[in-house]
């Protein structure tokens, strides 16, 4: 199943993540299908880019997104 979900990059005690469209079964930092956004949450207010297009691309061909993803999306909008 393709899943919409956070990818962990940046420094220890300092995370930043991409927003990537990836295999369910793959590892969580493994090998990703597309990059779709990102959020940082150490900003002030956390900042959340996304590319609302292939998002919704993505959703019509069955991609699933996560809980969290889900609401990151949502106030994105």
């Amino acid at each position: 199943m393709v899943k919409i979900r956070l990818r962990r990059v940046g420094k220890k005690k300092a995370p930043f993540y991409h927003i990537v469209v990836a295999d369910s079964r793959k590892a969580r930092d493994g090998r990703i299908i597309e990059q779709v956004g990102t959020y940082d949450p150490m900003t002030d207010p956390t900042t959340v880019v996304i590319n609302k297009e292939l998002v919704e691309k993505w959703i019509k061909n069955g991609a699933k997104p996560t809980d969290t993803v889900k609401r990151l999306i949502d106030e994105a909008k």
